[in-house]
């Protein structure tokens, strides 16, 4: 099993041991951060490579809407700290062959950024043929 601890991260604080960070707010709570924000979690690892699986693992588990079954709250939805931590146990413990798993899903996270890219590529072409097709009008 991968040993993570989770905290509540203290804004200023900085950490020695491989972590990431878990929106505890709003209705992307359980979202996995690179950069800690004032509304989050700290997930410390023991190595790189667990803190990837756990960043992947809570990833896949934010889009599934795993943890929206957790939330609290009427104006503003926040998850709890156990309820997070038992979402990442759980998700661990009934995930077979978790590293296949994550690869395939960085695959499809792959695929979407790369036709993501293209359909912005073919807006700004869509815009500059318009904005071609009107040369009286001055653009500024």
């Amino acid at each position: 099993m991968l040993y993570f601890e989770i905290k509540t991260h203290r804004v200023g604080k900085t950490y020695e041991k491989p972590h990431f960070f878990i929106l505890n707010k709003g209705l992307n709570s359980g979202k996995p951060l690179h950069n800690p924000c004032p509304n989050c979690f700290i997930i410390t690892t023991k190595t790189e490579e667990v803190k990837n699986k756990l960043f992947n693992l809570s990833m896949m588990l934010q889009i599934g809407g795993f943890y929206t079954y957790y939330l609290k709250g009427s104006v503003i939805p926040f998850i709890t700290i156990k309820d997070c931590s038992n979402t990442l146990r759980n998700g661990l413990n009934s995930m077979v062959e978790v590293d296949k798993h994550i690869q395939i899903v960085e695959v499809l996270q792959k695929e979407q950024t790369r036709l993501s890219e293209n359909l912005e590529k073919i807006r700004q072409m869509k815009k500059a043929y318009i904005q071609a097709c009107f040369k009286f009008y001055p653009l500024e």
